[in-house]
Parts: structure tokens; C-alpha cells; sequence
């Protein structure tokens, strides 16, 4: 039975093609094998003992924790791990711009959803389901209340999930995961790589952070929609000879072939929007950020009349703009228990799956100024 809990808030459930159909498919999914691996039995991880080994595998590719109370020793970690992973269904977790007021009502009648929004409310200091439910969208749309609601809503909307029928046995057949920015942190959260509320504490430091990032520049993000990746560097090489340097833009997110968004200063970001037509682009998608909770956003589709509707996706998230957000993330993550993901977790940095807590924690920070 399909869960009803919000389209953009539940985690897309991928499958795998067979080979013979893959070439007609739309959907790529990167190569991945977990059959060699051996997991330890759930009674022994709800027991706080933790670990795997390779079954007829690379000997160097080991690894066990265990965890006693707040103690964890780590005897070996190869962050290799995951790289020869074969996926057959994966959940792939939104980002910011997901939310919309109403996610989350679902919650109410499933007790394992709402005590996640009870335990956000102790870390957070405030009801967040009812402002999921309720709004204001305003309020709900801000960076710093969007990324609590959309990391904790995606994880309740799994809880969801669980209660329906046939639920468990599609949630235990995911055996890879990734998120789309802030989704990363869910996906991580869903992997056992921290728990919620870890995650959660993380999630609310990173959207604070990078609200007072993007309060302190004039920037924006433009998505450029019908050319591939390199006109789309050509484009944004010929915006940046018309602005100075504090206006440079750059690629920051590669969100799929033909679709590319654009970040930088106010200036910058505008230069890309009225050339992108002469570079024959089919769409350009703009997001001007004009105070702290407000954000415009433009569609050109060059040939028909402007619109005009609301997103709430602030500042030139992904490149320098965002580094005064690093140290304090770097700081958070530093003190911060992270384990080794029990399925591969995809890198938004790199497009690979990691398994060393340390490399995980430098990836999380590097990704907010990263493209």
C-alpha cells in the first residue's frame, strides 16, 4: 500500500533494472556490491555491539566497533569499503526546498513518527510539527526552520512507512542511500551513521549557519536548464568578465544532465540570466534573496511571459559564499559521534560511498561550500 505522507517529504524508493533494460531507462544508478558482506544479528546491534567482516574478502577490508554506554573503540576502518557495491533498491531523501506546509499530519496516527517530532521539540525549542502542519509558510520556508522539518519529517515519513503493510520488508531491502544536500544528513541518519538526535543538533547548527552566511552576502542561485555542463561553464565564464570579483558565480550543483544551478553574487547570477538565451538555453530558474525569510523566484523560459511564485532556498548555497558556515559545522561534526554507515551512504562531494567516520565528518563539512 503507497504511503500518503507528503510527495516532498518521502524518500523516493529506487529499484534497480536488469541489464537488459537499463539502456531504455531514464534512472542510473552507480554500480555497488554488498553480497560479500556479513552483518552482525540485530541482537547484538541493539545490544550496542556493532561490526562485519568480508566473507571470502580482501582481508584489509574489516572492520568492528564496540560500544559500551558513551565508549566506542574503533579497531579498524577502510573507507574503501563500499566502493564494489550492486544496489537493488535505494532511498534517495529531499533537500531544502522540499518543504510545504501540511508534510508531516500523517505523524499523528503513527507513534513511532511523532515521537521523532517529540524529541525535535526538545532539541529544538519549539513545536515543529505544528509548524509543519500548520505553518506559516514564511516561517516554515526560513533556512533555519526548513532543514530541522525536512531532515525529521523525511525520517518520520520512513516510521510511516514501517506501519504500512509490506512497509518493513521495503525498508530492509534498501541496501543504498543518498540525499540531496541537507538530505545527506538524513540518508546518514537512516544508515545508522549517527542517531536522530545527533543528527538532528547537526542538521539545526547547519541551517543557522548557513542563514547568517547568506545574510551577510548579496547572493543567489539561478538554475539553467537545457545545456550540458560545459556550455553551462561557458555561460557562467562569460557572466563573470562583467562582474567583479565578489560577483562571480560558479557551477554548484549538478542536478542532472541539462539542469545545472548556478550560484554566486546578485550581479553575477543576473549576467547568467540574460545570456543564458544567446547560449540557447531552454529555462532559467532564479532565486533572488531579498531579506531573511523572503525569496523570489523567477521563471524565464525565453519565448513566453515571465511568472512569479515563492521558494524558500536562500544565498549561493555550495561555494565560497557559504565558508563562514564551515569552522562551525567543522566544530559540530568534530564533537560528534559518527559510525561507520551499515549501507552505503553516496557522497554529494564526491559520488561515492563512504565508511570512515572521519572522511564522512570532512565530506559533511566540505559539502556546504563545495560544487
Amino acid at each position: 500500500m503507497p504511503v500518503s505522507f507528503t510527495t516532498t517529504t518521502l524518500p523516493l524508493i529506487l529499484r534497480t533494472l536488469p541489464s537488459s533494460t537499463m539502456a531504455s531507462s531514464s534512472l542510473a544508478i552507480p554500480s555497488v556490491s554488498l553480497k560479500t558482506l556479513s552483518f552482525t544479528s540485530s541482537d547484538a546491534f541493539n545490544k550496542g555491539i556493532r561490526g562485519f567482516a568480508l566473507k571470502n574478502g580482501n582481508p584489509s577490508r574489516v572492520f568492528m566497533s564496540l560500544s559500551v554506554g558513551s565508549q566506542t573503540q574503533a579497531v579498524f576502518v577502510d573507507d574503501t569499503l563500499f566502493l564494489d557495491y550492486k544496489p537493488t533498491s535505494a532511498f534517495l531523501f529531499p533537500g531544502q526546498g522540499a518543504q510545504a506546509v501540511g508534510m508531516g499530519k500523517e505523524a499523528h496516527g503513527v507513534s513511532a513518527a511523532s515521537e521523532l517530532y517529540k524529541k525535535a521539540n526538545d532539541i529544538l525549542g519549539y513545536d515543529l510539527l505544528e509548524l509543519c502542519t500548520g505553518g506559516p509558510k514564511e516561517k516554515l520556508d526560513s533556512t533555519v526552520i526548513s532543514q530541522p522539518a525536512i531532515y525529521v519529517t523525511s525520517l518520520a515519513a520512513v516510521e510511516v512507512l514501517r506501519a504500512r503493510d509490506g512497509g518493513q520488508q521495503i525498508i530492509d531491502s534498501v541496501d543504498v542511500t543518498c540525499g540531496l544536500s541537507l538530505g545527506e544528513y538524513t540518508a546518514l541518519a537512516f544508515a545508522g551513521a549517527f542517531s536522530f538526535e545527533d543528527g538532528l543538533k547537526l542538521v539545526k547548527l547547519r541551517g543557522e549557519a548557513m542563514q547568517e552566511a547568506a545574510d551577510a552576502a548579496k547572493s543567489a542561485m539561478v538554475s539553467v536548464i537545457g545545456l550540458d555542463s560545459d556550455k553551462v561553464q561557458q555561460l557562467c565564464d562569460a557572466a563573470n568578465q562583467e562582474v567583479d570579483e565578489a560577483d562571480r558565480v560558479q557551477i554548484a550543483n549538478y542536478l542532472c544532465p541539462g539542469n545545472y544551478a548556478v550560484s554566486g553574487g546578485v550581479k553575477g547570477v543576473e549576467a547568467v540570466e540574460a545570456k543564458a538565451k544567446s547560449f540557447k538555453a531552454r529555462m532559467t530558474v532564479i532565486l533572488f534573496r531579498r531579506c531573511r525569510h523572503h525569496h523570489l523566484f523567477t521563471v524565464n523560459n525565453h519565448g513566453s511571459d515571465f511568472s512569479q511564485v515563492r521558494l524558500a532556498v536562500a544565498g549561493a548555497f555550495h561555494t565560497s559564499f557559504m565558508e563562514p558556515a564551515v569552522s562551525r559545522l567543522e566544530a559540530a561534526l568534530a564533537a560528534t559521534e559518527i559510525r561507520q554507515p551499515r549501507i552505503p551512504v553516496i557522497s554529494n562531494v564526491d559520488a561515492q560511498p563512504h565508511a570512515d567516520p572521519a572522511t564522512i565528518k570532512k565530506i559533511l563539512a566540505r559539502q556546504v561550500n563545495y560544487s
